[in-house]
């Protein structure tokens, strides 16, 4: 538990901090994020506010995650907890770094040509299939000296479906969809102030809680072994555990300065990096399917935007205001400030829900 309250602590520390210099930095290049007004009012006064901010907490995740390394060398059950990078680690941070890497890319774009328009959305998601099949295949192809991948061959809910084998090729094709629609998930809930960023601390916390109860109670910990009790069949849970608790807190340090009147946006850089980590969070953990009720309301974003898309382009007729989600009741009266409590509200009911199920089927098999 140390080495994942340290990495929280140095994540938050980090984030909160730099995050202040990152705005005077990206002001100073007059890096200012251009705005589509389309007649919201949360639009209003938001222009040249800088983008790209999602760097400072995917570097702060990466420094903080070394310092719970260092602080691992400290722990007596460090027999079982992997004192090296693992690669369930090269996977989540890779993910969290490449996927943010094409969201800067884009907004890199958009301020260099003074518009919103980036990259194409065909070139954002080749960029991020792209990189979902390289670290897919890195999670099911490379094994633990145990034998242990960070993915599986199942499709999982709260652990391995026996029935549901996909094999390994479906299986990358698997981690793919998971990556690009929640890393889409959460780039279309970033469109108010600190929404995005609140709900994805929530999500995170939840996973950090997941993985360190999978490491108290894991199938490679001999006490378990022996004695034959509930245990969790994943690799390297406490590497889990402590990239999710930072990736958490250095969200909690941002939001500082994120929140209504946003002075920094976390930009696609942040969007797409968070989305891809909770996706291989999911993936890690052996939660894909629970994954859409722990980030229940990345889902419902997701989710009304299809339906918004597909009945305009069939019938004509919009379902909705305007999409995502949130700009629909902004144009319903609501003011920013009461979406974004009320979205974080949903999203923490979401997430309570997602750890109640998780932790009733342990209390159903120890029962």
């Amino acid at each position: 538990m140390r080495a994942v309250i340290v990495a929280a602590a140095v994540a938050f520390i980090i984030s909160l901090l730099t995050t202040p210099v990152a705005i005077r930095a990206f002001t100073a290049l007059k890096a200012g994020q251009p705005i589509r007004s389309l007649g919201l009012a949360s639009n209003e006064g938001k222009k040249g506010t800088p983008p790209m901010g999602g760097v400072v907490f995917i570097v702060a995740t990466l420094i903080a995650y070394v310092a719970g390394h260092l602080a691992l060398t400290t722990l007596p059950e460090r027999q079982i907890a992997q004192e090296k990078p693992t690669m369930t680690a090269l996977v989540l941070l890779g993910l969290l770094v490449f996927c943010g890497a094409v969201g800067f890319v884009d907004d890199l774009l958009k301020v260099r040509r003074r518009n919103s328009d980036g990259l194409s959305a065909k070139g954002k998601l080749l960029g991020q299939v792209i990189i979902g099949i390289g670290f897919g295949i890195a999670a099911l192809y490379v094994a633990s000296t145990n034998g242990q991948t960070v993915a599986s061959e199942h499709i999982s809910f709260i652990r391995d479906i026996s029935w549901l084998n996909v094999g390994k090729v479906g299986s990358v094709m698997v981690f793919v969809f998971v990556i690009t629609a929640m890393s889409n998930g959460v780039n279309l809930t970033d469109g108010l102030d600190g929404l995005a960023t609140g709900a994805s601390t929530l999500v995170l916390g939840a996973y950090a809680l997941i993985g360190y109860w999978q490491y108290r109670h894991w199938c490679a910990d001999e006490t378990f072994a022996r004695a034959n009790e509930y245990c969790y069949q994943t690799r390297d849970p406490l590497e889990v555990a402590m990239i999710a608790a930072a990736a958490a807190a250095a969200c909690v340090g941002f939001l500082w300065w994120n929140t209504s009147p946003a002075r920094i946006f976390m930009g696609d850089v942040g969007a797409l990096g968070l989305g891809a980590l909770i996706g291989g969070l999911a993936v890690a953990t052996r939660t894909t399917l629970l994954s859409i009720l722990i980030g229940g309301l990345f889902f419902i974003i997701t989710i009304t935007w299809v339906i918004q898309i597909v009945s305009y382009k069939t019938t004509g007729k919009r379902v909705f205001r305007m999409v995502p989600l949130h700009h629909h009741f902004e144009l319903a009266g609501w003011s920013e400030v009461n979406i974004v409590v009320r979205f974080w509200t949903v999203a923490g009911v979401c997430v309570a829900i997602g750890l109640g199920v998780f932790y009733s089927d342990f209390l159903t098999a120890v029962g």
